[in-house]
């Protein structure tokens, strides 16, 4: 599902059951961000169980209970935490309320996903550190322009075939649609959003760590601005940020509101790694006045030029890993640190980010 603002980017891919009926039963709690049913949809078709859903709002669980007849619409927060059965908690509330709704999921003994951002406090990070140590439950993190893209997806199994050899840089452009008038009052908020950098950075931060294999980072550089917005002066609707990886493959990357009414997509995601033998380009959501399908990996290394289409080809692994991890406890989807080293970036680039006037 391609929604035109990216509020509602739901995929969806094939089914491939990681686990039997019954095994990995689940919950959702907070659906303020649209991101919930790609969240939900990606663990689904790995083999898990939607029991319960709960949201404050009731109109926002009766929709979801459109998409998803089996589930039941439990009457509090507590009703699932209480239940024995639910495995993991999914969470897409407001960005500043993220943690705290993770804090107390893991209390209960309970394995949480959450959208990104998964903070939007470098506090709020460090009580998560705390609680993973003292529960041993996970505080994973939907970045979904990774997780859930197919041809980035398939970027990394070029780099990790060494396709285009040692990754020395990786550049990210997250453009989104702003659609101001369909938003939530929240997004507005920066004490609720985190900050351009701190939330739709995310993405792009973690990609890096990823795509450049690095382990720590030192945010260099970063600047955010509200060009073209002055009706909503906490938002932020343009950002950027310089990284440098602890191995010296380096980050450029920009993210802003200004997708143009005419893009058919939210945002013509596109993410550029150049490496010592070849660069690959990805046109995740788009190939603009070409193809309105996305998933596009352009590869340029010693054999040549390519373009392949991996739409419907590649899948999402990730959710899949992420079952087995909770049932096995093992880190194979993504390590724990992982998560929260991308967080803790963009956090950092978000605090010393320089305002441009």
């Amino acid at each position: 599902m391609q929604a035109k603002d990216g509020m509602n980017y739901a995929p969806t891919g094939k089914a491939n059951a990681v686990c039997g009926k019954g095994e990995f039963q689940i919950a959702a709690i907070g659906l303020d961000h649209g991101h919930i049913y790609g969240m939900c949809n990606g663990l689904l078709e790995a083999g898990a169980e939607l029991k319960w859903v709960y949201d404050p709002d009731p109109v926002k669980c009766a929709n979801f209970q459109k998409r998803y007849p089996q589930v039941q619409i439990a009457d509090s927060e507590e009703r699932i935490l209480n239940d024995p059965e639910i495995k993991l908690v999914a969470g897409a509330k407001i960005p500043s309320e993220r943690c705290a709704l993770g804090l107390r999921v893991m209390d209960h003994g309970k394995d949480y996903f959450t959208d990104k951002a998964p903070f939007t406090t470098l506090e709020q990070l460090e009580s998560a550190r705390v609680k993973v140590r003292e529960t041993g439950r996970k505080y994973a993190v939907y970045y979904s322009e990774r997780l859930h893209v197919e041809s980035s997806v398939y970027a990394e199994q070029l780099i990790r075939e060494g396709r285009i050899g040692r990754v020395l840089q990786v550049l990210g452009l997250g453009p989104h649609r702003l659609n101001a008038s369909s938003r939530p009052d929240w997004f507005f908020r920066k004490e609720q959003y985190g900050g351009i950098l701190c939330d739709i950075g995310s993405h792009q931060i973690e990609q890096f760590l990823t795509f450049a294999g690095v382990k720590e980072a030192e945010v260099v550089s970063s600047k955010v601005a509200n060009y073209h917005n002055k009706q909503y002066p906490e938002l932020e609707d343009f950002g950027d940020a310089t990284l440098i990886g602890d191995n010296g493959a380096t980050h450029y990357f920009r993210v802003d509101w200004f997708t143009p009414d005419g893009l058919g997509v939210w945002g013509d995601g596109r993410t550029i790694i150049l490496g010592t033998e070849g660069t690959i380009e990805l046109r995740k959501y788009t190939d603009v006045a070409r193809d309105p399908q996305g998933d596009h990996v352009y590869l340029v290394n010693r054999d040549g030029e390519q373009h392949i289409s991996v739409r419907g080809k590649v899948g999402f692994p990730y959710f899949g890993r992420l079952i087995l991890d909770c049932l096995n406890r093992t880190e194979e989807a993504m390590t724990q640190e992982h998560a929260f080293k991308a967080a803790e970036l963009c956090l950092i680039a978000q605090k010393k980010a320089v305002r441009v006037e």
